[in-house]
């Protein structure tokens, strides 16, 4: 079963100016994409379906709607 991705605007922005957005899409589709709640993701204030995780050198946070399918990411922050 695969997530679709979805992108807030601030992310989306953010996701814009980065350098390799292509390749930074791929991989989100490749990891979180398929297992939102795996690849060293943790649970933000208890929430389970409130996450964190670092994905291709960025810091990812998102929400995950079990019911659609969908992970939201609402902050992306690149790593220096």
């Amino acid at each position: 079963m695969s997530f679709r991705i979805s992108y807030a605007p601030p992310a989306d922005d953010t996701l814009a100016k980065m350098r390799g957005g292509e390749s930074f899409r791929d991989e989100m589709v490749r990891t979180l994409g398929m297992e939102p709640y795996g690849h060293a993701s943790s649970a933000v204030k208890r929430e389970r379906d409130r996450r964190e995780a670092t994905v291709a050198g960025a810091i990812v946070l998102y929400y995950v709607s079990r019911s659609v399918l969908t992970v939201t990411v609402v902050r992306l922050v690149p790593l220096p």
